[in-house]
């Protein structure tokens, strides 16, 4: 596992570290770009790097400035979460650049996070739309208050797009996950989306296992 330091990116988190594990970032083919949830830390959610292991990745876990990417619940209003979501929607798109500029195309990039890291994955996919390699929101949503219309631009242009959640998930309501699922189909991403019956706040096998498919299609 190494460390960098995201001390060129603006904002509430710059200067946090980001680790990376798997291929070296001039070797690698692929990227996953893992967002740990709020009170987790980047170590945490490496872990999947392993659930998740594809040789030819390499992987790469953000810190956010105290152990939170925005202060407040995801479904508040949003001005209730600034400056810090947008803090953390640069940290993410420095990433997505970092990778570009070594050679990794934004369709070789997989978007993943669990819980409040999920939520920030399927913002910035929805806020910048284009072909990623894959999305992935293990218990998240996209971010606003019940009745937010979200008017995004661009396409997905396919992009295979997973959702899996509990369907009695104290902190993310399933109607959310539904509506989410409606909004990046409307954007063009070929979205599967699974409800899982009185599960917990957590990340089940089915749901690493259609992860690894998404990895395994999207490698050929």
């Amino acid at each position: 596992m190494a460390e960098q330091t995201n001390g060129n990116l603006p904002g509430f988190h710059s200067g946090q570290p980001v680790l990376t594990t798997g291929k070296a970032l001039d070797e690698a083919k692929a990227a996953m770009i893992l967002l740990h949830g709020r009170g987790a830390t980047a170590q945490s959610i490496l872990a999947l790097a392993g659930e998740l292991y594809h040789s030819d990745f390499v992987y790469l876990a953000p810190q956010a400035a105290g152990n939170q990417w925005y202060p407040n619940r995801f479904m508040t209003p949003l001005v209730g979460n600034e400056p810090y979501l947008s803090a953390a929607l640069a940290v993410v798109d420095g990433l997505v650049e970092q990778l570009g500029q070594a050679g990794i195309p934004p369709e070789k990039v997989v978007l993943a996070g669990f819980s409040q890291g999920a939520c920030l994955a399927l913002e910035y996919a929805g806020r910048n739309a284009q072909r990623y390699g894959a999305v992935i929101g293990f218990s998240g949503g996209l971010i606003g208050p019940p009745g937010t219309e979200w008017k995004f631009r661009g396409s997905l242009d396919g992009t295979p797009v997973f959702l899996g959640c509990s369907d009695v998930d104290f902190h993310i309501p399933a109607f959310r996950v539904e509506e989410t699922a409606d909004a990046l189909r409307r954007l063009g991403g070929d979205v599967t989306m699974r409800l899982y019956p009185g599960m917990e706040h957590t990340i089940v096998e089915d749901e690493l296992a259609f992860a690894q498919g998404m990895i395994a299609g999207m490698m050929g």
